[in-house]
């Protein structure tokens, strides 16, 4: 099956502002890949203004959530790198092995959405002159008003990025279940991704050494 994937354009962030460039982004890619039976439900962002459309699920909210928490624990403790989080889609499929069955994702989508947290620069107050001109203060929040607009329009970019894949890239979805909402999906994010490997390898290796032993044992 062809995957297509997708590298969503870099974001700078604050800390403060991840939770909610997820949820703008994650929900948006889930409704623009939902079924039809979606209640949508729109959503604006304190932050910025933006307002983007959630598929109004309660589960897929919370996975969601539990994920972007996750996510920011693994920026608390890896500051300095940049943070990559992927959104993918999937079907299943049953793959027949001798006596017993096996279910195997088979991965269709995958969007990576790229975000370089940043920490706000400090401003010490200090002047050559008795009588400072501009208060340091004053512009530090003009220099994050500054890149606060900056972020919303990067943003707006990357939402009509979205659109665009998605209304460029249809052939390699799967037939519609009439009965889901949405398509199955998982995100993962960079301290899971080794794991996700290594227990899909030892899942492997068990399926073939149970195979082998069954031929030639019983």
């Amino acid at each position: 099956m062809n995957c297509e994937v997708c590298q969503l354009k870099e974001l700078e962030v604050e800390h403060f502002e991840i939770r909610e460039v997820l949820r703008c982004i994650l929900h948006t890619i889930v409704f623009h890949r939902a079924l039809g039976l979606v209640r949508p439900k729109d959503i604006d962002l304190e932050l910025f203004n933006i307002t983007y459309v959630q598929c109004g699920d309660v589960e897929l909210e919370k996975k969601i959530e539990e994920k972007i928490d996750e996510f920011i624990s693994w920026v608390e403790k890896h500051p300095n790198k940049k943070s990559q989080i992927c959104l993918s889609f999937y079907e299943m499929k049953n793959k027949h092995y001798s006596w017993f069955n096996k279910n195997e994702r088979l991965y269709w989508e995958q969007w990576f959405v790229n975000l370089h947290v940043t920490h706000p620069k400090a401003h010490s107050g200090k002047s050559h002159n008795s009588k400072p001109m501009v208060d340091p203060e004053e512009t530090g929040y003009e220099d994050r008003g500054v890149r606060r607009e900056a972020l919303e329009v990067s943003l707006r970019d990357v939402l009509f990025q979205i659109i665009k894949f998605v209304n460029e890239k249809k052939d390699h979805v799967p037939p519609i279940n009439e009965k889901a909402i949405c398509f199955p999906c998982e995100i993962t994010i960079p301290s899971f991704v080794v794991v996700d490997f290594f227990a899909a390898f030892v899942q492997n290796y068990i399926c073939i050494a149970s195979f082998l032993f069954m031929k030639f044992f019983l």
